[in-house]
């Protein structure tokens, strides 16, 4: 997909800030440093539209991206690492529990994992309440491009088996140093959208 226009529509605190409208829209979810930020600027070839932050479990709001006037990106804050009070992340708990249960305008969630290590148990738990859910899952394995080819495969099995991934949900090896995975990424999240 050729990306003309990619812009932040708003950062929503609240679920009476999610922008209104017709767009279908894919989220994008994982552990906070799992690479979040690198995916989206890889795959909408931006130099900086998220912002990646050396302080992992900075995304406090839901980030809305409108891309190409036909469908948004939603960035959900990342899970598994902030530095944050417990009040604070019952706060934001509650408002993706709201947005993944009654947006109507999602098609899909794209679960990124580090391909280096296996999936960790809020990996586990987030699989698994999004499948409870009946959401199409596209499974995203970053870092790609930090361990050798040969590892590559081996890895991608253990992250299948430990998320007990559905037959349906693809799993996408991804680098966003290198590239690779960008198209197979395009083509799932494409066909989740609009197929």
């Amino acid at each position: 997909m050729k990306v003309i226009e990619a812009d932040l529509v708003i950062s929503a605190g609240r679920a009476d800030q999610f922008p209104p409208g017709p767009f279908p829209e894919v989220a994008l979810s994982g552990r906070s440093n799992v690479g979040k930020s690198s995916f989206i600027n890889t795959i909408l070839a931006r130099k900086a539209l998220a912002r990646t932050s050396q302080r992992p479990g900075k995304t406090q709001t839901l980030n809305f991206y409108k891309i190409n006037d036909r469908f948004h990106f939603v960035d959900v804050p990342g899970y598994g690492y902030a530095k944050v009070s417990k009040k604070e992340r019952d706060a934001w708990g509650r408002l993706m529990e709201t947005y993944f249960e009654t947006r109507e305008q999602l098609r899909g969630v794209v679960l990124l994992v580090d391909v280096r290590h296996k999936p960790t148990e809020d990996d586990r738990m987030m699989y698994d309440w999004l499948k409870h859910h009946e959401q199409k899952v596209i499974v995203v394995a970053t870092k790609a491009d930090k361990i050798s080819k040969g590892k590559q495969q081996k890895q991608l099995a253990v992250i299948k088996r430990d998320l007990d991934v559905s037959p349906e949900d693809p799993v996408v090896l991804f680098s966003s140093e290198t590239g690779l995975g960008k198209d197979k990424a395009w083509r799932e999240i494409s066909d989740a959208l609009f197929g």
